[in-house]
C-alpha cells in the first residue's frame, strides 16, 4: 500500500472547488442535519467527486468524510485513512462568503501525514507532506493554479506580540477571550482550516479551539502546519490523535502552535 502523491491530492482538491463553485454560481438551497449543523448540495457533490477520485488513487485507503458519516456510512479507518471535509465553513458559504475551504488528508497511525486545504473563492492553496510546507494561488473561475507552488514555513521565533487566530464565530467566546487575554496577544477572525495555514506560513502563532469539532475540520490544516515546522495539541499537551470512532470523531479542544515557544506559552496560559 503506497501513499498517494500530493500533486494528485492537490487535483481532486481542485476539481471539488470547481464543483463548489459550480454550484454557487447556478444557485442553491441549504439542509439541517440531524446534529444541528448545514449543508447544501455543495458539500455533497464535492465529497462525492473527493470519494470517487480517492477510489482511484488508493482504493486499499478507506474515507471518512463528513458527509459519509453523516449518511452512517463509516468505514473501519485502521492505521491509515483519508480525512475528508469537502467543504469547510459551509455556514459563511451558505451566506455568501469566501471563506470556506476544502480539506483532504491522509492520516497514519493516528497523525495526520499529507494535507491539502483549498479555498476555491480567494484562490488560495496550501498543502503539505513529510519534507515541508506548500502555498500557491489558483484562478478563482478555472481554480487552475498560477504559478510555482512556494515553500513555506511557520514563524521559528516568538514575536515581540502573540498573534492569535481564532473561528470567527466559536473563537469569540469568554474561554477564546480569556486565553487572548493572559497571553497579552493580538486577535484576528477567520473561518474554516485556513487558520491552521496562517500559522503554516508565518503570519500567526496560536490558533486555540476550545469546545468540540470532528477530525475532519482539523486533519488537513494540521498536516500542512505539521510540514511547516508547527504542530497541534490537546487543551492539556497531550498529542491530538485521530480515528477515534468510538468518541464520534470528535476533538474536545485543541491549540495549534508554530513553535516551540508558543506551545509553551499557551500551556502556561490555560483558559
Amino acid at each position: 500500500m503506497t501513499r498517494p502523491a500530493l500533486d494528485d491530492l492537490i487535483a481532486l482538491a481542485l476539481d471539488a472547488g470547481r464543483e463548489i463553485m459550480a454550484v454557487r454560481e447556478a444557485g442553491f438551497e441549504s439542509q439541517t442535519k440531524g446534529d444541528g449543523s448545514i449543508v447544501t448540495i455543495a458539500d455533497q457533490r464535492a465529497e462525492a467527486v473527493i470519494e470517487a477520485g480517492l477510489k482511484r488513487l488508493a482504493p486499499d485507503i478507506p474515507m471518512l468524510g463528513e458527509e459519509a458519516s453523516a449518511e452512517g456510512r463509516i468505514p473501519d479507518c485502521g492505521a491509515r485513512f483519508f480525512c475528508v471535509d469537502p467543504l469547510d465553513g459551509t455556514r459563511g458559504f451558505t451566506k455568501g462568503g469566501d471563506q470556506f475551504t476544502v480539506n483532504i488528508a491522509l492520516v497514519e497511525d493516528a497523525a495526520p501525514t499529507i494535507g491539502v486545504v483549498y479555498a476555491p473563492a480567494t484562490g488560495e492553496l496550501y498543502a503539505g507532506e513529510p519534507g515541508g510546507a506548500l502555498a500557491g494561488r489558483c484562478d478563482v473561475r478555472t481554480a487552475a493554479l498560477q504559478g510555482a507552488l512556494r515553500a513555506i514555513h511557520a514563524q521559528a521565533e516568538p514575536p515581540a506580540q502573540w498573534r492569535i487566530v481564532a473561528s470567527d464565530l466559536s473563537g469569540r467566546n469568554e474561554a477564546t477571550a480569556g486565553f487572548i487575554a493572559k497571553l497579552g496577544g493580538v486577535s484576528a477572525h477567520a473561518s474554516s482550516s485556513i487558520k491552521f495555514c496562517r500559522l503554516a506560513e508565518g503570519a500567526a502563532d496560536l490558533y486555540p479551539r476550545f469546545g468540540e469539532v470532528s477530525e475532519w475540520d482539523a486533519a488537513a490544516g494540521h498536516a500542512v502546519l505539521k510540514a511547516a515546522g508547527g504542530g497541534v495539541m490537546r487543551l492539556d499537551g497531550s498529542p491530538l490523535r485521530y480515528g477515534d470512532r468510538a468518541g464520534g470523531f470528535l476533538i474536545r479542544g485543541f491549540i495549534a502552535y508554530a513553535n516551540e515557544a508558543a506551545k509553551q506559552a499557551a500551556l502556561r496560559a490555560p483558559a
